[in-house]
């Protein structure tokens, strides 16, 4: 995830098997800490209160990594954490329940170079997209988009499955081949969703996911430590890639039709994209980074689902018959994020000269735009942008971030969906990674 894509050996903490260094054992820490302001959506509550808008101190991540290559040809690889520890963060009604293991995995290298690698155990290691497998240490904007993590917490753990996988580099071709199975719907700690005419994941049967993805690398090739991807390499590489992925499992939807009767439907996700990351004065020391991809997601019939990132509510005034039948709370700052449709998703951004700061660090603006339309919102669309800027005070070691996000809200008039008024947040991040 953090790490493993980056060459910072002589400030790692790294223990040496043997003495070439080849073999060797290495551990990383990962804290992000937000502070946030946040216009509510409507019918918001705190503890029982409503709130237009919200103040809150989190943890967004707090991880470590231990890994290391055993051997010339094995590799493993942990990781340990939490995720969106804040004020309201619980589970169970005990706030000390929230790490666990996101990764464990064996991995055995076929080749003497990577042409081919087997692995398997409980790993990101997935199709659809590069940020579906993102490494959140090196990520550009304030956090990665989620919406591509497309059954985060429903049927995986925090986008990890126990999986088997073959993975390598030929020439130009990056690929990842993965068959996983599936954590059942019922064990994700929510409440689970009576059958109704909109899709949901199924609460019968059991079937196993296949999943693929392919990067053509018309430049350098990427790092292919761990199976996690570089979100910038700070113009330490030169990298343009063309890409395209996709997740496929049978039955893995249900629904109740017209005549009362139970249909199983499949999920099926499918996306390609580009992405490019390269200096463009390495005297001035300036870089730009891109990405743009097209996510077509279909869940079944009118699948839909909110999700607030660290969300700073717990509740709704809101009456079933004044919110969107989806899945998820619609409260504080949730927004639409996976549903049956189509996405397009987009960031920029340009590390500025080196010498700006007067060797104080880097600074980096970005902006990202998130263009979905889902089924179930008859025809209206879920459009999300952001705009911020990173500090680099020790490059992604010792960052800090300010993001100004403004995100879609939804009411319900005369049984009608409606565009309702748009909200922001703001969010100041500081992030150590060593």
């Amino acid at each position: 995830m953090l790490c493993a894509q980056i060459n910072a050996e002589k400030e790692s903490l790294k223990f040496n098997i043997n003495n070439e260094g080849t073999h060797y054992f290495q551990a990383t820490f990962l804290n992000q800490t937000w502070i946030r302001y946040n216009q509510s959506n409507p019918g918001t509550l705190v503890e029982g209160l409503a709130q237009k808008e919200t103040f809150d101190i989190g943890l967004r991540r707090t991880r470590m990594q231990l890994f290391g290559q055993i051997t010339d040809k094995a590799f493993i690889y942990f990781q340990f954490g939490q995720n969106n520890f804040n004020p309201q963060f619980n589970i169970g009604s005990n706030r000390k329940l929230a790490a666990f293991f996101h990764d464990a995995l064996c991995e055995f290298k076929v080749s003497k170079g990577n042409q081919l690698k087997l692995g398997g155990g409980l790993t990101i290691a997935n199709g659809l997209s590069r940020f579906s497998q993102p490494s959140i240490g090196t990520i550009m904007t304030l956090d990665v988009p989620v919406g591509l993590q497309t059954t985060v917490d429903q049927t995986d753990e925090f986008s990890r499955k126990l999986s088997l996988y073959a993975r390598g580099q030929v020439g130009k071709l990056d690929y990842r081949l993965v068959l996983s199975d599936p954590f059942p719907i019922a064990s994700n700690g929510q409440a689970l969703p009576t059958l109704s005419t909109n899709a949901n994941f199924a609460q019968l049967g059991h079937h196993k996911q296949v999943q693929g993805y392919f990067i053509w690398q018309f430049l350098e090739q990427e790092g292919h430590n761990a199976p996690y991807m570089t979100g910038t390499y700070l113009g330490k590489k030169k990298v343009f890639n063309i890409a395209m992925g996709g997740i496929f499992q049978k039955n893995a939807m249900w629904r109740r039709t017209s005549a009362n009767d139970t249909a199983y439907q499949d999920m099926t996700h499918f996306a390609i994209e580009s992405f490019l990351d390269m200096p463009l004065n390495k005297e001035k020391g300036t870089a730009i980074s891109a990405y743009a991809g097209y996510i077509n997601t279909n869940f079944g019939t009118k699948y839909l689902r909110y999700n607030g990132i660290m969300n700073p509510a717990n509740g709704t005034s809101l009456s079933a018959q004044n919110s969107i039948a989806g899945q998820g709370p619609t409260y504080g700052n949730a927004v639409p994020m996976f549903g049956t449709g189509t996405t397009i998703y987009t960031q920029l951004g340009y590390l500025l000269p080196s010498k700006l700061l007067g060797g104080h660090g880097q600074l980096m603006p970005y902006v990202t735009a998130t263009f979905a339309r889902y089924d179930r919102l008859n025809g209206l669309n879920t459009n999300t942008f952001d705009a911020g800027i990173n500090w680099f005070l020790s490059g992604h070691r010792s960052k800090i971030t300010l993001d100004l996000q403004n995100r879609p809200t939804y009411e319900i008039s005369n049984s009608r969906i409606l565009a309702g008024e748009r909200k922001n947040s703001l969010t100041l991040q500081y992030q150590i990674f060593i």
